[in-house]
């Protein structure tokens, strides 16, 4: 199945695009129960050493990748977010304070999407093309999401994933590139997944990534490149290559399990991936779909 370590996978040419969701580690939604966003200003900062850390990383493969930020984290980070641009990656906007789509209004998620393009801009000092929501959370209950987003300047989300999960996804989705709304509106970029016994098997990273042997995932990534002839999506955030942070108590298992474990091999296996693949930021992977690239 997977091919032996160290040799680059076969991928037809295929440049894939690297995401990083930037969120500090107190602010995913498994911990929404346990620390409020009152509660975040309390917390160690981590985000920036960790973002470092995978901005040398990217360095040293010479590839680039979009981040897609939190304005909370813009706001207190200026530096970093003008690193990242400086550096030649895509700065995509995550909302404002990870915020679930489908615990807001309609003009709710306008307004969060209008000040965090706003803001990202402003700090980086680049356009904002691209869109993810917080856990991914796009579903039938939100139908407006992607019209809004293009009347707020938006080019692109990628906030569907085409998979069974108990706190995301939208199974029966596409899983290549589609325009959900209108011939020129956005264009939603779904999480990448590869069929297996009649259901998506999902391939893109995040915790499916620690948790599952590396060569099950290159081997995915690489049927979608060989099978489909499509670029893989993969996301990684800043807290899965910083095993020192601080554990937050009272979680529960399951959020235990799927946040902390294997953190302290993450950044060896984000480098084998990076070596075994080539890839690149969001708007120049898709910029023949119009109004993509920049």
């Amino acid at each position: 199945m997977p091919g032996a370590p160290g040799h680059s996978a076969p991928t037809h040419g295929i440049v894939n695009a690297m995401t990083v969701d930037v969120e500090e580690y107190f602010q995913v939604s498994a911990f929404a129960n346990r620390l409020s966003r009152e509660d975040w200003e309390a917390q160690p900062s981590r985000i920036e050493a960790s973002v470092d850390r995978l901005l040398d990383l990217f360095g040293r493969h010479d590839a680039k990748c979009t981040f897609f930020t939190l304005g909370w984290v813009a706001k207190r980070h200026g530096g970093l977010i003008r690193r990242m641009v400086d550096a030649g990656h895509e700065l995509a906007s995550h909302g404002y304070e990870h915020k679930r789509v489908t615990d807001q209004t309609a003009e709710e998620f306008r307004a969060d999407v209008r000040r965090t393009k706003a803001l990202l801009e402003d700090i980086g000092g680049a356009p904002v093309a691209g869109y993810r929501a917080a856990s991914f959370s796009f579903d039938g209950s939100t139908p407006w999401a992607h019209q809004i987003l293009a009347e707020e300047g938006y080019r692109y989300s990628s906030s569907i994933y085409p998979v069974v999960h108990d706190h995301y996804g939208v199974p029966d989705a596409p899983r290549f590139p589609y325009r959900p709304v209108a011939e020129h509106g956005v264009v939603e970029l779904p999480l990448s997944t590869t069929p297996l016994f009649g259901r998506n098997l999902p391939c893109s990273g995040g915790g499916y990534f620690r948790l599952v042997p590396y060569g099950l995932s290159r081997w995915a990534i690489q049927r979608v490149n060989a099978d489909d002839r499509q670029p893989a999506i993969f996301y990684c955030h800043p807290w899965e290559v910083d095993p020192g942070q601080p554990r937050i108590k009272g979680i529960g298992a399951k959020p235990w399990f799927r946040h902390y474990v294997n953190l302290t091999r993450m950044e060896a296996k984000l480098g084998r991936l990076l070596a075994d693949f080539q890839w690149g930021r969001m708007d120049e992977v898709f910029s023949p779909l119009s109004g993509i690239g920049r």
